[in-house]
C-alpha cells in the first residue's frame, strides 16, 4: 500500500512465470509485478528482454505471454472490486439512491444526446439581429441614431470641458491673488492649503462628470439595444408599416454634410498612396499596401460636421463589424495598463465620445488586461521557481506567439521591473481592446514600446519589431484583413529623427513587414490583405514621397506590361 498526493492506492504483487526451452534445457522466468500496472507493456517487456539476457527466439513468445499475463490479472482484479462493491450495496453499507445519482449526472453530463442545448446570451442575439438590420434598408436608420446618440454626448463633453475651464480659470485667478499677499497677510501653509482646495474642488469636479457620462452611455446602450431588437420584431411582421419612419437627423447635425474647415484640413495634412503587390513562393497573393500621412487617432474619430465620406466610412464599420473582415490599428504606448497619460489618455478620451453599444467600455477591458496580466505574471514566476538553472526568456505574447530573444543583462533589468511592479507589461508584449464606437477601426492593439525605438540602431531582433510580427500572425488568426501600423515606429516625430534616421527606419520596418507578409501564406494559407503604414503629420511632403518611392523597390510593386505589335 502506498499514499500518492493524499490518495491512498492499494497494489499488491503477483508473479509472472515465464516457461521456455533453451537448447535442451528448460527454463523458467519468475518476476514479481506490482498491480496495477502503471508502465508500459513494450517498456517492461524491454527490460526483462535485457536485465536477464534473454535469448532473442523468445522475445515474441515472452511479449504475448507478458500482455495476456497482465490483461488476465487486471480484469481479475476489476472482477473482484467490482464483487466487493455490489457486496456493499447488498448489506446497505453505500446508499444506492445517491449512487444511482451521481451515476446518472455523471452519464447524463458526459453523453451529448443528454446534454442540454446551448443558450445562447444576449450579447450574441443582439449581435445577429444587428448584423442582420446593418445588412438591410434600416441600415440608415441605425447610423442617424448612433450619430444622434453621438452628438448628445458631444454636447454633454463640451459642457464637461467649458465648466472645468471656468474652475481652473477662477482657481488660477484666485492662486495670483494669494501669491501677492503672500509675506504679508499670508503663509506658505495659506498658499498650500488654498492649492489643496483648489485641487479637490477640482477632482471632484471631474468625477461628478465622469459619473454623468458613465450614466448617459449607459442608459443609451440599453435603449439602443432594446430598440434595435423592437425594430427587427416589426420587420418581421409585413403588416407593420411603422417601420419605414426613420429617425432623422437635425439638419445642422447631418453627417453627410461638409464641413469646410475640415474638408482644407483633410488637403492640408493627409497624403496617400497606393500600391497592389504579389507576394509568395510558389502561389502567390495579391495585397494592397498603402502609405498614410495622417495623426494615428484620425482613424478612430467621429466628427459631428463630417465630409461627404464620414457616413460611408462609419457605414462600411458597421457593415463588417461581425464579418470575417475587421480592421485593426496599431498604438505605441508605455509600459502600464491604463488611460491616464500620453497617447493612451487622447485614445481613451476619443472612445468616450462614442458610446459603444457592443463592447464593454475601455475602462472595463484595460481592468480585464490587468488582471490576466498579474495571472501570467504569476504563472511565469511560479515555473521559474521550479527551474532555477533555466535561463529566462520572455514572451512577445499574444496566446502562443513565439518567444523574443534577449540578452542576459536586459533580462535581468527587466525581470527586477517585473518584481517592482508585476501588472507592468515588457516592450514587444501587447495587449488588444475591441470597440464598435470608432471611425475606422474594430480592434487595437496596444503595443508597448520603450525610448529604444528613438534610436537609429535597432535591428531586426528588436522587441517593437518581433511584437509587429506577432499581431501580423494575430490579425491571421482572427480574420483581421486591414491593419494600420506606424511605420517609423514613433507617432511624434522630434529632433534626433533627421533624413537618414527615417530612411533607415522605414527600410528596416519595410523589409521586415515583408518577411512577415510571406510567412502569413502558412499561417493563413493565403489571404489578400491590405497593409497601411502610417507617418507622422509632422513629416514633410518631401520626407513622404522618398519614403513612397523606397516602398516599391522593397516590396517588387506590380506593373503592367504593355505588348504593341507591328504589322
Amino acid at each position: 500500500m502506498k499514499k500518492n498526493k493524499g490518495k491512498v492506492n492499494i497494489t499488491t504483487e503477483k508473479e509472472f512465470e515465464f516457461k521456455f526451452r533453451a537448447g535442451k534445457n528448460d527454463c523458467v522466468l519468475k518476476v514479481p509485478l506490482q498491480f496495477p500496472v502503471q508502465e508500459n507493456v513494450n517498456d517492461l517487456h524491454g527490460r526483462l528482454m535485457l536485465l536477464h539476457r534473454m535469448p532473442c527466439f523468445v522475445e515474441k513468445e515472452l511479449k504475448s505471454a507478458l500482455s495476456t499475463f497482465i490483461e488476465s490479472e487486471t480484469i481479475q482484479d476489476y472482477d473482484r472490486e467490482a464483487e466487493s462493491a455490489l457486496q456493499r450495496i447488498t448489506t446497505g453499507a453505500v446508499d444506492i439512491n445517491q449512487l444511482t445519482n451521481t451515476w446518472a449526472k455523471a452519464y447524463s453530463e458526459t453523453t451529448l444526446e443528454h446534454a442540454r442545448p446551448e443558450e445562447h446570451s444576449w450579447d450574441e442575439d443582439f449581435a445577429d439581429v444587428y448584423h442582420e438590420l446593418i445588412h438591410s434598408p434600416a441600415s440608415d436608420t441605425l447610423l442617424n441614431l448612433e450619430h444622434n446618440y453621438f452628438v448628445s454626448i458631444s454636447e454633454l463633453i463640451s459642457e464637461r470641458d467649458m465648466e472645468l475651464k471656468k474652475l481652473q480659470e477662477r482657481q488660477a485667478a484666485e492662486i495670483d491673488k494669494v501669491m501677492q499677499e503672500l509675506g504679508k497677510t499670508m503663509t506658505d501653509q495659506d498658499v498650500n492649503a488654498v492649492a489643496s482646495q483648489n485641487f479637490d474642488a477640482q477632482q471632484v469636479l471631474e468625477n461628478k462628470w465622469a459619473n454623468e457620462l458613465k450614466q448617459v452611455t449607459h442608459i443609451q446602450k440599453q435603449e439602443y439595444q432594446e430598440w434595435v431588437i423592437k425594430l427587427h420584431q416589426d420587420m418581421q411582421n409585413p403588416n407593420n408599416s411603422s417601420i419605414n419612419e426613420e429617425i432623422k437627423v437635425q439638419p445642422s447635425q447631418r453627417p453627410g454634410e461638409s464641413d469646410p474647415e475640415a474638408r482644407l484640413y483633410d488637403q492640408q495634412q493627409q497624403l496617400e498612396e497606393s500600391f497592389t503587390i504579389h507576394l509568395g513562393a510558389q502561389l502567390k497573393t495579391m495585397h494592397n499596401l498603402r502609405l498614410v500621412r495622417a495623426d494615428v487617432l484620425d482613424f478612430c474619430k467621429h466628427r459631428r460636421h463630417g465630409s461627404s465620406g464620414t457616413k460611408l466610412r462609419r457605414l462600411q464599420t458597421a457593415l463588417s463589424l461581425y464579418s470575417s473582415s475587421l480592421c485593426g490599428l496599431v498604438l505605441l504606448v508605455d509600459n502600464r495598463v491604463n488611460s491616464y497619460s500620453g497617447i493612451k489618455r487622447d485614445f481613451a478620451t476619443v472612445a468616450k465620445e462614442c458610446t459603444d453599444f457592443h463592447f464593454p467600455r475601455l475602462e472595463e477591458q484595460l481592468e480585464v488586461v490587468q488582471q490576466v496580466v498579474l495571472y501570467a505574471r504569476a504563472q511565469r514566476t511560479s515555473r521559474t521557481r521550479d527551474q532555477p538553472g533555466r535561463s529566462i526568456t520572455h514572451t512577445n505574447r499574444h496566446r502562443d506567439q513565439p518567444e523574443a530573444l534577449r540578452n542576459g543583462s536586459n533580462n535581468e533589468d527587466k525581470n527586477k521591473n517585473l518584481e517592482r511592479n508585476p501588472s507592468n507589461i515588457l516592450p514587444g508584449e501587447f495587449y488588444i481592446s475591441r470597440h464598435s464606437n470608432l471611425s475606422e477601426v474594430h480592434i487595437v492593439f496596444h503595443l508597448c514600446v520603450d525610448d529604444n525605438v528613438r534610436s537609429g540602431n535597432i535591428t531586426a531582433r528588436d522587441p517593437a519589431i518581433m511584437g509587429l510580427r506577432n499581431i501580423l500572425k494575430v490579425c491571421c488568426t482572427h480574420d483581421i484583413t486591414t491593419i494600420t501600423l506606424p511605420l517609423l515606429l514613433v507617432h511624434d516625430m522630434s529632433e534626433e529623427m533627421t533624413i537618414p534616421w527615417c530612411l533607415k527606419r522605414a527600410e528596416l520596418v519595410f523589409k521586415c513587414v515583408k518577411g512577415f507578409m510571406m510567412e502569413m501564406a502558412s499561417w493563413d494559407g493565403g489571404i489578400s490583405r491590405t497593409v497601411q503604414f502610417l507617418v507622422p503629420q509632422s513629416i514633410s511632403e518631401e520626407m513622404f514621397y522618398q519614403l513612397s518611392n523606397m516602398l516599391p523597390q522593397i516590396f517588387r510593386v506590380s506593373s503592367t506590361l504593355t505588348l504593341t505589335s507591328k504589322h
